[in-house]
């Protein structure tokens, strides 16, 4: 198998991240030796260190050796022990979207880029070429429902990965075929401005190699736009949504909700299709037609695709359920941008029925909760009960002022509570659920551990009424 020499040896800092672990599997699968290291335990590394990786607890320089290359994510910062000392040496350091870019070398490669939905079309475009015997590698920012992977070495010759746009580490890839599912404002840390995160889509579009082509949600105005940027540049472009009008585009006709997911019917090629989706929400079912074209222009039958899409049973953490106590179910999601969260919020409503949503919302960000705090209590205000959990800081440091209070105190049209103490959280939602409700917990830190301890007080309590 195909292993890159500059990463025959590598060592992977921060090599637990869902990133760093993806590339690890696929160097392993292909007889790469590798080592790593990370802050903390991981349920990743059981199944790395069966494949053979050396995976240390703590960062030290001494737990280098003598890799052929050292790769790192944005987040490793340049006091890091390991980095410094990789430096120092004079060891190549490799940004992880650089390993990757490696790894799809001699591959045609989709990529699916967007501020919101590309973890879910990239694993629904994988599940989809699976099902159709193609075997692709794959790289995504989560792990499939069905393999419980998040990474995989295919022999299809094809390569599927989820273009990260917030450190603009994706215009290292030159993709065969590239997704953009939307554009809009988002990374605002890193790129500073509106514009030059609209920018830099730009110019992941011009990496398009020739010949290749460019998926666009033309409901999406940005992408629309982007599409027809790209247009003019030369570039083959095929829209998918409501409002389109192209011969080769996908045009949305309807879309019904379902018991467990939704049916979207699409004009494609002078003929109608019906694809069904085993999740939720019309936005995933827009991310199965980005998946269905992504997936013809890559040589797969659409009829195989279709089917591929119906199976396609998930994301860990995309409105993944939970359990359930009595008739209170108990999801959680990922979404943390306020476009997302009205999303999956009106999703979350269809999928409650007659009973009443209530969302445990953690914000992830300093710098996105001072920037949206408005446009989170609107998408929030879709719930009947809302609980704010404090700021998940994450990379950044506390501003002074921006707290959970900042989106909960605008909140209108729903019972809203503010609770900084992360142990208050499952006895104070323990207190608001009725009978029939629908709880989900949101956001993108640490939050996603609750669902299990309300389940568990949920069940608690029950099992107390029961002995009265």
């Amino acid at each position: 198998m195909n292993v890159p020499e500059q990463l025959g040896r590598a060592h992977l800092i921060g090599i637990g991240g869902a990133g760093m672990s993806g590339i690890a599997r696929i160097l392993l699968a292909r007889g790469a030796r590798i080592s790593g290291s990370d802050a903390k335990d991981s349920r990743a590394f059981l199944s790395l260190r069966a494949r053979g990786a050396r995976i240390e607890i703590g960062q030290r320089a001494e737990n280098l050796g003598d890799p052929s290359a050292v790769v790192v994510s944005t987040a490793i910062k340049d006091s890091n022990p390991e980095l410094a000392a990789a430096r120092e040496r004079g060891i190549p350091v490799l940004h992880r979207a650089q390993a990757l870019a490696l790894l799809m070398e001699g591959h045609r490669v989709a990529c699916i880029a967007g501020t919101h939905g590309k973890t879910s079309t990239t694993s629904m475009l994988t599940v989809a070429l699976q099902h159709c015997r193609l075997d692709p590698s794959f790289a995504i920012g989560g792990d499939l429902n069905e393999s419980g992977a998040n990474a995989h070495h295919g022999e299809g010759g094809i390569f599927v990965a989820e273009a990260d746009e917030s450190d603009g580490s994706f215009l290292t890839y030159s993709p065969s075929v590239a997704v953009v599912t939307n554009v809009e404002p988002d990374h605002l840390d890193h790129h500073g401005t509106p514009e030059a995160y609209a920018a830099v889509f730009s110019a992941f579009a011009r990496r398009i190699r020739p010949g290749g082509l460019l998926i666009v949600c033309g409901d999406d105005p940005a992408a629309d736009a982007l599409g027809a940027e790209a247009e003019a540049a030369g570039t083959r472009v095929v829209r998918y949504g409501r409002s389109v009008t192209g011969e080769r585009d996908a045009r949305v006709l309807d879309y019904r909700p379902a018991e467990t997911g939704g049916l979207v019917r699409i004009a494609l090629l002078g003929q109608e299709l019906d694809v069904r989706v085993a999740v939720p929400g019309e936005h995933m079912a827009l991310n199965a037609v980005a998946a269905l074209l992504a997936g013809a222009e890559l040589g797969a039958p659409v009829d195989g695709l279709v089917e591929g899409l119906a199976a396609f049973g998930g994301v860990r953490r995309r409105f993944e359920f939970k359990g359930r106590s009595g008739d209170v179910r108990v999801y959680d999601d990922y979404a943390h941008h306020p476009t997302e969260v009205a999303a999956q919020l009106r999703a979350v409503r269809q999928a409650a029925g007659s009973g009443r949503v209530l969302v445990v919302f953690q914000p992830h960000l300093y710098s996105r909760t001072r920037t949206f705090a408005a446009e989170f209590a609107r998408a929030l205000g879709l719930a009947d009960e809302v609980v704010v959990l404090d700021v998940y800081g994450a990379r950044e440091e506390p501003e002074p002022g921006v707290t959970g209070a900042l989106i909960a105190d605008r909140v209108a049209g729903a019972g809203v509570h503010y609770e900084p103490a992360f142990d208050r959280v499952v006895p104070l939602v323990a207190d608001l659920v009725k009978p029939g409700d629908l709880v989900v917990t949101m956001g993108a830190g640490d939050v996603t551990q609750l669902g299990p301890e309300i389940l568990a007080e949920l069940d608690r309590r029950s099992g107390e009424d029961t002995l009265r």
